[in-house]
């Protein structure tokens, strides 16, 4: 199964929705849509002058005319010149302020949207294609709005408007001139047929390697320990190799394309002359009309070129648009789809005990094998459950469940008996906190970082909480305290202090349930057991659930359920599994005593923790 089949990839909307939105976002700037409209027509309209007055002056040359009408003609050429040209620069720069503007006000939808998005439906999708989406995606309606998108919207017009003009100066010798819409259709047909598909793959293929780097740079640490490197060097070739290689076959598809639009114009081109040629050898037209008749023929091709040329640029702005209107259409963590909440739920949900109930028949992704099944788990209120389990054995999606990261294929999880899929995205939010492995540290002032999980957090509290979790030290160290930056472009901090940070987040946000996924698996032998402290005191009273990285913290748990094969294989306290003499005890006995030679198939296959114990 490939990565795109395993993931589920965020909407893209149809091309109606898309000029829908569209439609919706210029409607919101009715003035300035208006002005650009105007300055483009007129700009186009400008461009028709020389072409006609070059026809009279024919006439007036094989007429007699004198020097000075010729002079004259020359000098309202000149003038039409200079206007269409200032007309069509401001234009252009009206169209590109109004186009950035509306990308703008989609882009800043995107974001709202995607900050409020679903857990569910982001760890679905994976962090690339969002990330693909807010960027390449964006990038690519950036580059058309400011370079071909006025440029394409003035050829679409000065095709209309001088085809009008071939008709007013003759109508026989306008249908000469539609002889080429024939050609250009088919040409046009040939291409979209074999060009629209290969964009939309170009999109899927960009996402799916800004997934792949993401990825790895996600876990670069991860990835330099165990030595691999190669492999997702390799992988993220091969999604660059896709990505290229549907660049080269659209190069080439566009190519050909340039060759059909050729034979189209040389096809116009005969036909008009071969009717002006008719016309005045019978005395129907003048040598001038005939002239005119080929100059703003041939006035077309730039235009039709133009038009047809970017027809790359602008599909692909198409598809990148579609990508990003399909993100502002998901609905809302809040919107009203979620299941209306009886009175009696809210009441309950407000008063009785943060007790947390997970009930699984069978969980699979997608059309894969079931990973979780007959679970049945409940976590009593300031309860402190931990997970154990092989590498594989369901731990972290069981985790994702609980915390409403993730939607079970076929069960429930409710909290204070209120299913978590009533009371919304936000509410679920507050009341559960997860916190994994891979923290991060945001940019700017410690402050800053610390008050995102509560933005009216004093000085003292925000103190407090990383005092709770052993963060004091480190926090006398900072120059500016609070108000030293971290992050990129900051003090740097180590793996144990990101996680104290982040377990100072959750005292400071103050859920009544916290989940921890090997929270503290990235601090070293020396600083675990400190880390470990930390993890109790910032969970101090809160229902609990620890994927335990050590058994050193499922040792110190309430109860200890321990997973195999995605079912529950046992539970019970540290020390009534260790007198059953199962498959904990035995794993307790070969953790805690490094002498004791445990069979290696039962260490791979059966209890064998994600990493070596660290404390051993």
């Amino acid at each position: 199964m490939t990565d795109t089949q395993s993931r589920r990839l965020l909407p893209t909307a149809t091309s109606g929705q898309t000029w829908a939105a569209l439609r919706a976002e210029f409607a919101r700037l009715p003035g300035l849509s208006a002005i650009a409209v105007t300055l483009l027509v007129a700009a186009s309209a400008t461009g028709l002058v020389a072409p006609w007055v070059l026809g009279r002056l024919v006439d007036d040359v094989i007429a007699g005319s004198g020097t000075a009408r010729i002079v004259a003609w020359a000098g309202v050429i000149a003038g039409a010149a200079v206007l269409a040209g200032l007309l069509t620069a401001a234009g252009a720069a009206v169209a590109a302020r109004l186009g950035e503007t509306v990308l703008a006000r989609l882009r800043e939808r995107v974001l709202d949207r995607a900050l409020h998005l679903p857990s569910a439906t982001l760890e679905r999708a994976g962090t690339g294609d969002l990330i693909a989406r807010a960027g390449d995606d964006v990038a690519v309606v950036t580059n058309v709005i400011t370079t071909s998108g006025p440029a394409f919207l003035g050829a679409l017009l000065s095709i209309v408007l001088t085809a009008a003009g071939l008709f007013v100066l003759d109508w026989r010798l306008g249908l000469a001139g539609l002889a080429a819409a024939p050609a250009y259709a088919v040409a046009l047909r040939w291409y979209l047929k074999r060009s629209v598909p290969y964009y939309a793959r170009e999109r899927v293929a960009t996402g799916e390697r800004a997934q792949a780097m993401a990825g790895a740079l996600r876990g670069a640490a991860t990835v330099r320990a165990y030595r691999m490197e190669d492999a997702h060097v390799a992988r993220i070739a091969d999604r660059s190799a896709t990505a290229r290689d549907l660049s080269l076959e659209i190069f080439n598809l566009h190519t050909r394309f340039g060759l059909r639009i050729n034979r189209s114009e040389f096809v116009g081109l005969a036909a008009v002359l071969l009717v002006g040629f008719l016309l005045v050898r019978d005395g129907l037209s003048t040598v001038g009309a005939a002239t005119t008749a080929a100059l703003y023929f041939h006035r077309l091709f730039n235009p039709i070129g133009l038009l047809l040329l970017q027809s790359d640029s602008v599909l692909q702005a198409g598809a990148s648009l579609a990508r990003l209107v399909g993100v502002t259409s998901l609905p809302a963590a809040s919107d009203g789809s979620e299941p209306a909440r009886s009175e009696a739920s809210e009441v309950a949900a407000e008063t009785e005990p943060a007790a947390l109930e997970v009930i699984i028949a069978g969980h699979h992704y997608d059309d894969g094998p079931v990973v979780l099944r007959d679970i049945a788990l409940r976590l009593a209120p300031g309860e402190r459950v931990a997970l154990v389990g092989a590498s594989g054995a369901g731990k972290s999606t069981l985790a994702g469940i609980t915390a409403g990261i993730i939607a079970p294929a076929d069960g429930s999880v409710r909290l204070r008996g209120v299913p978590l899929a009533h009371l919304g995205e936000h509410r679920v939010r507050r009341e559960i906190a997860l916190i994994s492995q891979e923290v991060h540290v945001f940019a700017g002032p410690l402050r800053d970082d610390l008050r995102l999980a509560d933005p009216d957090a004093t000085d003292a509290e925000m103190t407090s909480a990383l005092d709770l979790v052993g963060a004091t030290s480190w926090l006398r160290t900072l120059p500016d305290g609070l108000d030293t930056g971290v992050g990129e472009g900051g003090r740097h901090l180590t793996a144990a202090q990101a996680q104290q940070l982040a377990l100072a987040r959750l005292v400071l946000a103050d859920p009544s349930v916290a989940i921890l996924d090997e929270a503290t698996a990235e601090a070293g032998s020396a600083g675990a057991r400190d880390l470990d402290r930390a993890a109790v005191a910032a969970t101090e009273g809160r229902t609990t659930l620890i994927v335990a990285h050590r058994l050193s913290q499922a040792a110190t748990a309430d109860r200890v359920v321990v997973l195999e094969h995605g079912r529950v294989a046992e539970q019970g306290t540290h020390d009534e599994l260790l007198q059953t003499g199962g498959g904990y005890s035995q794993l307790w006995r070969s953790w805690s005593t490094p002498d004791l030679v445990v069979p290696k198939e039962r260490q791979s296959q059966e209890y064998v923790q994600h990493d070596a114990p660290s404390d051993v």
